[in-house]
């Protein structure tokens, strides 16, 4: 679906781009899924790296990935995140090359502050490849990295919050799964993106305040994640970090 003229996950592989810390960018989708092709034919058509790998297996699809293209490090940004901070990316990074050796796994969201759709998360090729091999719940397959962050008692894990105390994560969607999502983040492109391409996650915040219809488009979705239909097998999601119905 499009944003300003480009496929959504051409836009949001656009901002991760633009990080300035930001690596090689690779688009995982899937090799058993016809649909899926066009996603590969607008890679070519864009200049954008394709791994096609497991459909349902997302942690031997970003492992499989990761090998193919001889990484030492990993960074996963989910592709629901069209509206990723490319300065968010960069003060993730910083914080792993800040601490560099100390952490295995760090990332902006266990738990959760920023808003819904700003997931970024890195671990070294060694964590990935454990978790690959080691991992067998459904759910660790699915989302790739709770096998790693369930553990802290075996893995160093790092965690980089909103500055100020401040919580987003509960109120403001970002991410995409509905079509009110669309509606919501197509909405905000189309406002901030023709005066800034690689706008921010406190720009977005201000013109929620200024048009709070827009933040009304997928607001009763703010806090519908995931982690609602496996609270019973998370150790460290607790049930206020998800809704398990839309408002």
């Amino acid at each position: 679906m499009p944003l300003q003229g480009k496929p959504l996950f051409v836009r949001q592989a656009e901002r991760v781009r633009s990080a300035s810390l930001c690596g090689r960018v690779i688009i995982a989708t899937t090799t058993t899924d016809s649909n899926d092709d066009v996603i590969a034919e607008v890679c070519r058509n864009e200049g954008l790296d394709c791994y096609r790998g497991h459909a349902t297996d997302l942690l031997d699809r970003h492992y499989r990935a990761a090998l193919h293209y001889t990484a030492d490090t990993v960074i996963k940004i989910p592709s629901d995140c069209p509206l990723i901070d490319p300065a968010l990316i960069d003060e993730v990074i910083g914080y792993w090359l800040d601490h560099a050796g100390e952490y295995d796994f760090v990332s902006n969201l266990h738990p959760a502050t920023w808003p819904d759709g700003n997931d970024v998360e890195i671990m070294t090729m060694d964590v990935l490849e454990t978790a690959w091999r080691e991992a067998v719940r459904p759910l660790e397959r699915e989302h790739t990295t709770p096998y790693i962050w369930e553990r802290p008692e075996r893995f160093r894990i790092g965690n980089v919050a909103m500055g100020g105390g401040a919580d987003y994560s509960m109120t403001h969607r970002f991410t995409i799964d509905y079509i009110e999502d669309y509606h919501f983040i197509r909405a905000v492109f189309d406002e901030l993106y023709p005066a800034n391409s690689a706008f921010s996650v406190g720009e977005i915040l201000g013109l929620l305040k200024r048009r709070p219809d827009i933040y009304a488009m997928n607001a009763g979705f703010a806090g519908v994640n995931w982690y609602r239909h496996h609270l019973n097998e998370l150790k460290t999601v607790s049930a206020d970090q998800t809704k398990t119905n839309a408002l």
